[in-house]
């Protein structure tokens, strides 16, 4: 089995308290539906900036990421389907998934 990252990029921010309620209700529905498949649930993130051998400079937005999970599946298919059951898609935004690949230190 391979570990994979769920990125979440843009999505649109809840109009209410509620209807933040209910959306964060679906994401929790769906991290108990993998089961042992979470590695890690994640987390959203706050402001980026980019950092290159150029310096630092600040995060255009036109691609921001917004939050991760991390998956165990049998199958980078496996995983795209668990991506594809995500609530996050609800509010607009899109998934990226990669294998974490395994390096020996």
């Amino acid at each position: 089995m391979s570990n994979y990252i769920i990125a979440y990029h843009g999505g649109e921010k809840p109009e209410s308290t509620d209807a933040g309620n209910t959306q964060m209700a679906k994401w929790k529905t769906w991290i108990a539906d993998l089961g042992d498949a979470v590695i890690n649930p994640g987390s959203p993130m706050g402001m980026s900036k980019i950092v290159s051998s150029m310096g630092v400079s600040d995060d255009d937005g036109s691609y921001t990421m917004s939050g991760f999970s991390i998956v165990q599946a049998d199958s980078f298919d496996s995983a795209i389907d668990m991506a594809t059951a995500c609530p996050f898609l609800d509010t607009g935004g899109t998934l990226k998934v990669a294998e974490l690949m395994q390096v020996e230190m």
